[in-house]
This record gives C-alpha cells, structure tokens and sequence, in this order.
C-alpha cells in the first residue's frame, strides 16, 4: 500500500510502500529506486542517458523528482 501522503509535492513522483522493494523511494507505477537516478547523475550520465536506460520511467517523473529535490534543498538551507 503507497504510504506517500497525498499532500506532499512528492506524490505525483514517488511512492513508497514497505511491502515493495523493502520500502525504498520508487518512481511512481514502477518499481525503480529513485536514487538510481541520483547514482547515474554522479556518476556523470545525464538525464537522457538514465531515462534511455530505464524506459519505463517518464521524463516528467524525472523532471518531477528534480525539482522537488531542489526546493527541499533550498527550503532546508533556508530554515537552518
């Protein structure tokens, strides 16, 4: 059962579920890790590279999942 919270500006990206990949963040409607696409932009790939590699996740997720990141980051930065 997803246990992302409706309300959070995750949802329409991710979903977890402790059941599913031992509760791992996952691209929503599939079950890829979201920090997969984190491992492949530190190692040097691009966004296309991941998204060629891994089909089954749209390039709206992965846009999706970026820009949450970076506004979590800056509201983190900000309020510390």
């Amino acid at each position: 059962m997803d246990q992302t919270d409706p309300n959070s500006p995750w949802y329409p990206f991710v979903w977890v579920d402790a059941k599913r990949m031992g509760g791992e963040p996952c691209f929503r409607g599939t079950r890829l890790p979201v920090r997969l696409l984190f491992e492949y932009l530190r190692n040097g790939r691009t966004i296309e590279e991941f998204i060629d590699a891994f089909g089954g996740v749209p390039r709206d997720k992965v846009l999706g999942v970026l820009e949450v990141s970076a506004s979590e980051i800056d509201r983190g930065a900000r309020a510390a």
